[in-house]
């Protein structure tokens, strides 16, 4: 690997930086600089900006609306725009459901989805997981039955982010009962489709983030199908790819190791800062390392990536070492927070801007963080899993 960065990639950093400091609303940033989940109003009113510069979609390629850019471009790009505080963009649809559509879906739904994807106009939610099928998700029961020009759609999926604001859901269903992987197919459903509820999941961080939904004999048109029937298996892959590379989150844990060292130089431990003890302090620069070699790691697979080398299960390697990065970071800030990390901070009270919050200002959002990213090491595929896949691809066990 080349380890000389491109000056190319420094003048685009600085571009990016420029424009984020002009054209980011600054109630948004505050929002964003803390670790609530991102306000969905936020993240369409930052997309429709990003969209007036052409950079709503900065992973996809330009024929489809995309930016074009390099994959280290979009790495600083993601660096510079979590750093500022901008919200996430639209997850479920531009990382996930957005490509699937645009590499195996048909024109029709390219050509239906693509603006209001770009512009921000539509939100995804992603119909995975179910109560007896979480990581091994070939075991999934929710069936589609073909009814003439409809599929007829039962069952219950579970643990869905975000699927309280979304337009549409992208689900995993049974088209064949008798067939594990080759009997599942991806299929596209309107949220507000009659015998669809919805229904929310308080976490214990007492936020609303997570549903379980039910389908009850819902009908969907046939053109709804994505690509062919028996084939969601290989586009649930391709998804879950992008999914475990963006779980490294190194922006993310980035801006949570500032915020522990931030912490760690204001909050006192026998009458000294945290930063001062010897033990602590220790603790924190081993989370440094961590995360030096988390990012380089990263940057070592975007040049693979781009050079074509596919030999590596990159995807794997980052989620599991991003994921755990984040719960140590998170359990360090909790730590160091002393009462105040014990202290539930409504989300409600953090949207609307109030200041009467109890303790310092950096303390609203870290317990529910830390409470919330117990799950990382579960979702996009459990950590176990992946160790297994990284056993058999790369050791060859």
């Amino acid at each position: 690997m080349d380890f000389e960065f491109d000056p190319r990639d420094d003048a685009f950093r600085q571009e990016v930086r420029a424009f984020v400091r002009d054209n980011l609303p600054a109630d948004i940033a505050r929002r964003g600089l803390t670790n609530y989940h991102t306000d969905k109003a936020d993240t369409r009113a930052w997309t429709a900006i990003l969209h007036g510069r052409g950079w709503s979609a900065p992973s996809w390629p330009v024929q489809f609306g995309g930016t074009g850019w390099t994959l280290m471009q979009q790495f600083i790009f993601d660096q510079e725009c979590f750093a500022a505080g901008a919200p996430l963009l639209e997850t479920g649809g531009l990382k996930m459901i957005g490509p699937v559509i645009y590499t195996f879906g048909s024109k029709e739904q390219h050509e239906r989805f693509n603006v209001p994807f770009l512009r921000g106009e539509i939100s995804w939610g992603q119909g995975f997981s179910e109560p007896n099928a979480g990581s091994d998700l070939a075991g999934l029961t929710t069936a589609a039955v073909r009814d003439g020009d409809h599929y007829v759609v039962n069952g219950r999926k579970l643990w869905t982010s975000g699927a309280q604001w979304a337009n549409w859901l992208f689900c995993l269903v049974k088209t064949d009962p008798k067939e594990r992987q080759r009997g599942i197919s991806m299929i596209l459903i309107k949220a507000d489709a009659p015998g669809v509820t919805i229904r929310p999941i308080i976490d214990l961080g007492e936020g609303h983030h997570l549903n379980e939904m039910f389908f009850d004999n819902v009908r969907v048109p046939a053109e709804n199908l994505v690509g062919e029937e028996g084939k969601g298996w290989t586009y649930a892959k391709f998804l879950l790819e992008n999914e475990r590379a963006f779980s490294a989150e190194v922006p993310r844990n980035k801006r949570n190791l500032a915020l522990l060292r931030r912490i760690a130089a204001d909050r006192k431990y026998r009458g000294r800062p945290f930063a001062e003890d010897p033990a602590f302090a220790a603790r924190i620069e081993q989370l440094q390392s961590d995360l030096d070699s988390l990012e380089w790691m990263t940057l070592r697979a975007l040049t693979a990536k781009s050079s074509g080398d596919l030999s590596l299960p990159v995807g794997s390697i980052l989620k599991v070492r991003g994921t755990e990065l984040q719960q140590k970071i998170g359990e360090m800030q909790v730590e160091a927070l002393g009462e105040y990390g014990a202290i539930v901070y409504p989300h409600d009270q953090h949207v609307n801007g109030a200041d009467d919050a109890l303790g310092p200002d950096y303390a609203p959002g870290v317990l529910a963080d830390f409470l919330y990213r117990r799950a990382v090491t579960i979702y996009g595929g459990s950590n176990e899993i992946q160790r297994t896949i990284l056993a058999k691809q790369y050791l060859g066990l």
